[in-house]
């Protein structure tokens, strides 16, 4: 299966060609300039033919002029051109198409064409499947939109020699049906970003990463699965930061005119590498949230929390009840100040170094503990994460017990650092990788 992404942005485009926010700002810029998404699976099959499609596929190098089956997901007029329809029949293209969407689709597209038009029409709803030439494909539900738009539908579309990919754009979520064997591709649609309170049907940078999860516990995303997001906003980070937030989750964030080959000479792995991730900055400064986020696709996350509960500080029990309300339901969290028993086969998150360090810091053996912490972290063979704060860059601590925290908090800082892979540094809410 050879599939062509056309576009990987949403509905506007990215950037909006009337908006002036920093991320569409940085796109002009750096003369980046995405469309509508849309694919073409082999030439032959095109997914979401939008009014945009059929020009990107030619200043990308492709004919249409093959194309024999149309899958349209629904009636938004970023994913569906009837127009384009009528202009084949001006050709001397006399083969008959396939056009497949939801009944809304498939009502609006018939008034731009002929009665005797080329052209073999189905209606799909959820839980249809039908076969397209070498394709057998399966319409799945989408959260999106009302009944006016289609219903919506995703596909699962296996081609002739078993490879499966999954065309999942727009919706609010991935439905249970998609649980059955491994996909080769998984398209997944990431609207909204940074935008967490828009209100609309579609995933974002906190439900994208979870349902990737929830696809890898069912085990249809795995290993070899080559995952992608699609149909990008500007309430999505610039792309230099959001290809590294896709990457740690597995992820390649595609360029408009990608090309996706399935196969065993093609493989790109879609689970993580294990990584050691040191997450450092002050307090307030967004380092618990970006730190959380780094494992929000993982199947399974141990959650070691470094603090225990204060009946007697409101305020500090309300500090930890916001950090609990974050962490999704398959979490496990375990309270403790031993890191390394905590440490299983899934990844884990520790939060946080600094409170670790203050209440064992008047212990005989706190280097011993130290270096049992370094230790632990050097060898981790499993996905790990650490909280800690940065203490050096205020002001010198007015007393002797101040002073000793800080330098000590500074040079365990500094060893897991060396530990770790990657070290990042969050403030004002904006990550900086430092190595």
């Amino acid at each position: 299966m050879r599939v062509v992404l056309l576009g990987t942005a949403s509905a506007d485009g990215w950037p909006n060609p009337w908006c002036t926010c920093a991320s569409c700002e940085w796109m002009r810029r750096n003369d980046e300039i995405r469309g509508q998404t849309a694919a073409l699976v082999d030439g032959v099959l095109l997914i979401d033919c939008g009014p945009e499609a059929p020009r990107a596929a030619l200043r990308q190098g492709h004919s249409l002029a093959g194309v024999r089956h149309v899958l349209f997901s629904h009636a938004h007029s970023d994913h569906m051109a009837p127009a384009a329809l009528m202009w084949r029949t001006w050709t001397a293209q006399t083969e008959p198409i396939d056009v497949a969407g939801p009944p809304a689709v498939i009502e609006e597209c018939r008034r731009w064409v002929a009665e005797d038009a080329p052209i073999v029409w189905h209606e799909l709803r959820a839980g249809d499947a039908i076969r397209l030439g070498a394709y057998d494909v399966r319409a799945l539900p989408a959260a999106h939109g009302s009944d006016g738009i289609g219903p919506a539908l995703l596909y699962d579309v296996t081609d002739a020699a078993g490879h499966r990919l999954l065309w999942a754009t727009d919706t609010r979520e991935v439905p249970i049906e998609t649980h059955g064997r491994e996909y080769d591709v998984v398209l997944l649609e990431e609207t909204n970003g940074e935008k967490y309170d828009s209100d609309t049907d579609h995933l974002d940078l906190r439900t994208w990463p979870l349902a990737v999860a929830n696809m890898r516990r069912h085990n249809v995303i795995t290993a070899k699965t080559q995952l992608l997001p699609i149909h990008l906003s500007d309430g999505n980070p610039p792309p230099p930061r959001l290809r590294a937030l896709m990457a740690g989750w597995g992820a390649r964030m595609p360029d408009d005119g990608d090309v996706i080959v399935t196969g065993e000479e093609s493989i790109q792995p879609s689970q993580p590498a294990p990584r050691r991730v040191l997450v450092l900055g002050g307090a307030r400064s967004g380092k618990s949230r970006y730190a959380e986020s780094l494992l929000l696709a993982e199947p399974e996350v141990t959650y070691v929390a470094t603090s225990f509960p204060r009946p007697d500080d409101v305020e500090w029990q309300h500090r930890v009840e916001q950090h609990r309300k974050r962490r999704p339901a398959h979490w496990r969290t375990v309270e403790t100040l031993d890191v390394a028993a905590a440490m299983t086969t899934a990844a884990t998150l520790v939060e946080c170094v600094t409170l670790w360090l203050a209440a064992v810091l008047d212990d005989d053996d706190v280097a011993e503990k130290c270096d049992r912490l370094v230790t632990t972290v050097a060898t981790a063979t499993t996905p790990l994460v650490l909280v800690s704060n940065e203490v050096g860059d205020g002001v010198v601590p007015v007393c002797e017990s101040g002073r000793r925290f800080r330098d000590e908090l500074g040079t365990l800082n500094a060893r897991l650092a060396a530990a770790c892979g990657e070290v990042w540094k969050v403030t004002a809410g904006i990550p900086v990788r430092l190595t």
